[in-house]
């Protein structure tokens, strides 16, 4: 390896240890909880050494989960907030069918769950939701409008929003999502309009934040801001937090240091194009046999044992399996499968074993 190339890998190590500790500094000062209610993960964090503070609890989208959520809980947990986040049914690390009911039972359930626990003043507590979430918590708002005294939609769905139902109600759109944004103007004005009228419950603000969609507004420190504003302006609360969630540009690092890392190692271990020597035939051949192999695999493994949750993250083990075993089929048709030397299997188990590390450890951040 040339000098250049060991100061790139260098770098690149250097990079990736930044972006870990980084991701995982997130939670300092907070106390962060896995819990498990009737099959339904949750999510708690809370500031350290806290006592009866505000609780929140804070619900995703159709095809989210939790963690696309936790900026919003670390912005509002550092802040001085307990938050309770889960995946409702069919969604995340939730193995349970979604049914027409789930939206309310799973809220019912981190309900629960968030009174139950020691930092929480079970009389002042706010809901926030994006999207299908926001449906949700704003139908739980409305219908126990003395439990909740705030609540926050992020890209709303529709609701029976009325002058006083539900409390305090703040809308957010981003500006790229034209029918969230007409959604939430018609819900501003069916709930009277704008207004900060907060000790009787009825205050009502629609922001939108630019440059941002669907997906990228849940990403947004001016989303999490205005959450965190409206919260506190509820409950009286005047926080000095200045966290600012950083952690996608981390894993955004921390991805374009792998990419660095494998430049600068690849012509150490680069061989013979397989794929250039294999005849055209048996490279299309592995092609089709690959998939049916792999799908035979995975369901002869799934006969032996439950494989969903597989390392702790729904279908991610079985798919996994599936793109190993359909790999090695593949290389097999094409009959150059080549056992790795000593050096190359030592590499690319440590990569494996750092990425692997590195995965588990930020899967709930």
């Amino acid at each position: 390896m040339t000098k250049k190339r060991l100061l790139v890998l260098i770098f690149a190590l250097l990079l990736i240890a930044l972006s870990w500790w980084s991701v995982v500094s997130a939670r300092a000062g907070l106390v962060v909880r896995q819990l498990q209610r009737e099959g339904v993960p949750l999510l708690y964090v809370a500031p350290e050494n806290a006592l009866k503070v505000p609780g929140v609890l804070v619900a995703h989208g159709y095809a989210g989960s939790k963690q696309l959520m936790l900026g919003y809980a670390y912005v509002l947990a550092h802040a001085g907030y307990a938050v309770m986040l889960w995946d409702f049914d069919g969604h995340g690390s939730n193995a349970l069918p979604l049914q027409t009911n789930s939206l309310q039972k799973n809220l019912d359930i981190a309900y629960a769950a968030l009174v139950a626990q020691p930092e929480v003043d079970a009389l002042r507590l706010a809901t926030l939701g994006h999207s299908m979430g926001s449906g949700a918590v704003m139908a739980a708002a409305i219908g126990n409008v003395n439990r909740y005294a705030a609540t926050v939609a992020v890209s709303p769905t529709g609701a029976s929003i009325t002058n006083n139902v539900p409390q305090n109600l703040l809308l957010q759109a981003g500006s790229w999502e034209n029918r969230f944004v007409a959604n939430a103007e018609r819900l501003l004005r069916a709930g009277g309009g704008e207004n900060h009228q907060f000790a009787q419950g009825q205050a009502r603000k629609l922001v939108i934040i630019p440059n941002a969609e669907h997906i990228t507004i849940l990403f947004r420190h001016d989303s999490h801001q205005a959450a965190k504003d409206w919260l506190n302006s509820t409950f009286r609360l005047n926080s000095q937090s200045n966290y600012v969630d950083y952690r996608m540009l981390w894993y955004f690092l921390h991805l374009l240091a792998w990419l660095t890392l494998l430049a600068a190692v690849s012509p150490v271990l680069a061989t013979s194009s397989i794929i250039d020597r294999a005849g055209q035939l048996k490279s299309w051949m592995g092609l089709l046999v690959a998939p049916l192999v792999a799908t035979g695999t995975l369901m002869l493994i799934n006969r032996l044992g439950n494989i969903d949750n597989l390392g702790g993250v729904l279908v991610g083990g079985a798919v996994s399996i599936w793109f190993g075993v359909a790999g090695i089929s593949w290389l097999i048709a094409m009959a150059k499968l080549q056992l790795p030397s000593p050096r190359a299997l030592v590499i690319g188990i440590t990569l494996f074993i750092m990425c692997g590390s590195f995965l588990a450890r930020t899967s709930s951040n």
